[in-house]
């Protein structure tokens, strides 16, 4: 299991973009010589958290895969812009930035990838999009389809609180306290429901919600009116949707992707809620290790 022992590589990549060359912050662990399964290529959610939280995929390790986790530009580790208008911050400028890392990396040829929430997204939007010769497989984690059936989830559940809480998400970081009081209440249900709440979720949580935190990146408007599903059938890769039964992605927000995906299957983790790879972190890892080593596991 990933500790804060587990040795990392880190680092950063130069990212050409638009005339100017930006860093992208990595972490790497495993080793990608001699290798005898593909790396898995994570990418975070938010927009605008960082990779910290999705560290436990570093178990991926035990099962002889590399793992690459990275901080997206504009997030944590990686170069900051906050003077870009939001017009700047686009899913293709992250799907290049992706493209930079795994060519890299040299590992363009072939590469699996997990994707948590808008890491998922933006993984559906990858494979859409650019149809990546080298991605054998993928996992789309805790993912909606489209923004509005989210924001649908998000309120239903929300909803289900008391009206303090309820109050408190509501006045969203115009009193940035009470709203993190009342979100942290909110994702002990919803949000991973593993006691204590995991610091490395705190952390990435904070870039956005945190005092002072860069919100450049949540507040750029980059997921407005935004759905994949009448999409996803481009998607051809053998494909892993994953959701917790106290999600704040609920069946009706995962269910386009295996419904409209041809070769996907669906497996929801019953004990857990929006980071089922912190709550049934041991389960989680064999089922995701044998969807990504060619077999299956219920």
């Amino acid at each position: 299991m990933a500790s804060p022992s587990t040795p990392f590589e880190e680092g950063f990549i130069a990212f050409p973009y638009q005339g100017e060359t930006y860093q992208t912050y990595y972490k790497l662990a495993g080793s990608l010589k001699d290798r005898t399964r593909p790396p898995v290529v994570v990418l975070h959610g938010g927009p605008g958290f960082s990779n910290d939280y999705m560290i436990p995929l570093a178990d991926l390790v035990e099962q002889s895969f590399p793992v690459i986790l990275y901080d997206q530009l504009g997030n944590a580790r990686s170069t900051h812009l906050p003077d870009k208008p939001p017009t700047f911050w686009t899913i293709d400028l992250f799907l290049d930035e992706f493209e930079n890392l795994v060519k890299y990396f040299g590992i363009q040829d072939g590469y699996v990838s997990l994707g948590h929430s808008w890491g998922g997204m933006m993984a559906a939007e990858l494979v859409v999009r650019r149809q990546p010769k080298g991605l054998q497989r993928l996992v789309i984690a805790d993912s909606p389809a489209s923004i509005a059936l989210w924001t649908q989830s998000f309120k239903e559940l929300v909803a289900e609180f008391p009206q303090d809480v309820q109050d408190g998400i509501a006045v969203g970081q115009k009193d940035r306290e009470r709203f993190w009081k009342a979100y942290l209440t909110v994702a002990a249900v919803h949000g991973c429901r593993a006691q204590p709440f995991p610091k490395e979720l705190e952390y990435s949580l904070l870039q956005t919600f945190g005092e002072g935190a860069d919100r450049t990146v949540a507040n750029a408007s980059i997921l407005d009116g935004w759905t994949i599903i009448d999409r996803l059938h481009q998607i051809q890769v053998p494909t892993l949707v994953i959701n917790g039964r106290y999600d704040f992605a609920q069946d009706y927000v995962t269910r386009p992707y295996s419904d409209n995906i041809p070769n996907s299957k669906w497996i929801k983790f019953e004990d857990s809620s929006h980071t089922p790879h912190w709550e049934e972190r041991e389960r989680y890892m064999k089922v995701v290790g044998d969807f990504l080593a060619g077999g299956g596991s219920q």
